[in-house]
């Protein structure tokens, strides 16, 4: 960024992974952050909790982060996915695996993202700023998530132009689009140790498993699970989150998983 005016960001939290190392990034810019979390009936709501953790240690640490929660449970109650009907499980295995596909929610970054523009336009008239809408979709993503693809966004990007007055203002940034859950990672840790905030803190306060237990502990078998494991363990370093069973059982499924897997796809 330039010495001008400074450029607003607004974001999707989750409470997981990705984007939690996409609001350190974008505070490690020297943005101002204000972001959305989505309760959209989803199993792992406790995401939302370990979202709303982060905000409050940032706080403590010196870094106001506006965070709103916006309840779409009525509206996707209609929807049909395992993250979020009932008597349906979530799948376990390789997060490219076809099963996966259960755990798609139809249209829901559509959903999110039309929010987040919205938004988006709503700041930038009331603070006569450009924005950026920031969202930590990434090449990982793409397999089984269609409306995390490049193309899918640049589509949007341009519906949403011709469909709202000084739209020239807003703009989607997809800082980890080409990326993986390792650069995600390795990108946290700069941003962390630029803001001086504590990595273990930042990632222990996430959610990634999309089946947790009662006591919000990851399984370390959901295909985001593994994905997970897999990218701290690439980067040398323990996960802070807490996995049923431990981690060293959670590292040591995940590597069998991704070997199984690989050994099938020779």
């Amino acid at each position: 960024m330039d010495g001008g005016a400074l450029i607003r960001a607004v974001m999707a939290l989750s409470g997981g992974m990705d984007s939690t190392a996409l609001l350190i990034h974008l505070l490690a810019e020297g943005y101002q952050v204000s972001c959305i979390s989505f309760n959209y009936g989803q199993k792992h709501v406790i995401e939302l909790e370990r979202a709303c953790e982060n905000i409050a240690y940032m706080k403590s640490e010196g870094y106001i982060v506006d965070h709103k929660i916006a309840d779409l449970r009525s509206a996707m109650d209609l929807f049909h996915s395992a993250l979020t009907t009932d008597n349906y499980d979530v799948p376990e295995g390789h997060y490219e695996e076809e099963q996966m596909k259960q755990t798609v929610v139809p249209n829901r970054n559509a959903i999110f993202a039309s929010i987040l523009y919205g938004y988006a336009l709503s700041i930038s008239i009331r603070e006569d700023s450009d924005v950026i809408i920031a969202l930590g979709v990434h090449s990982g993503d793409h397999e089984i998530y269609p409306d995390c693809r490049p193309e899918f966004y640049q589509a949007l990007g341009k519906a949403f132009h011709i469909g709202n007055w000084d739209s020239h203002r807003v703009s989607f940034h997809l800082p980890y689009i080409d990326g993986d859950k390792e650069s995600i990672l390795k990108d946290a840790e700069i941003s962390l140790k630029k803001l001086s905030l504590d990595f273990d803190t930042i990632f222990k306060n996430t959610n990634t498993s999309y089946n947790p237990d009662s006591r919000g502990r990851s399984s370390g078998r959901s295909g985001a699970d593994i994905e997970r494991i897999l990218a701290f363990h690439s980067i040398g370093k323990k996960d802070p989150l807490e996995y049923v069973g431990g981690w060293d059982m959670a590292l040591k499924h995940a590597l069998s998983v991704q070997l199984e897997w690989s050994e099938s796809n020779e």
